[in-house]
């Protein structure tokens, strides 16, 4: 297995995690508990960001161009209203 796969299997696996974690958060009515997966989400958003960043500059990864300052305000607009 290449590289650059590895990285991307790690990425869509800590992604998923992601959202996972965001499921339990959501349900869970233990403080405690929600506060430990949130820090275990938090701990899980680091390392994909981190991973994010090594991949790109690697080449592995192309991101879309980003959003003008137009589109951006458009959208702020769009979820105030």
């Amino acid at each position: 297995m290449q590289e650059k796969d590895m990285v991307n299997d790690v990425l869509s696996m800590l992604k998923s995690s992601i959202t996972g974690y965001a499921n339990v958060i959501t349900e869970a009515c233990n403080e405690e508990f929600r506060q430990t997966i949130q820090q275990m989400r938090d701990s899980d958003e680091k390392c994909q960001y981190d991973l994010f960043k090594l991949a790109e500059q690697k080449g592995y990864y192309k991101p879309a161009q980003p959003a003008s300052p137009n589109d951006m305000q458009s959208i702020k607009s769009e979820f105030s209203s």
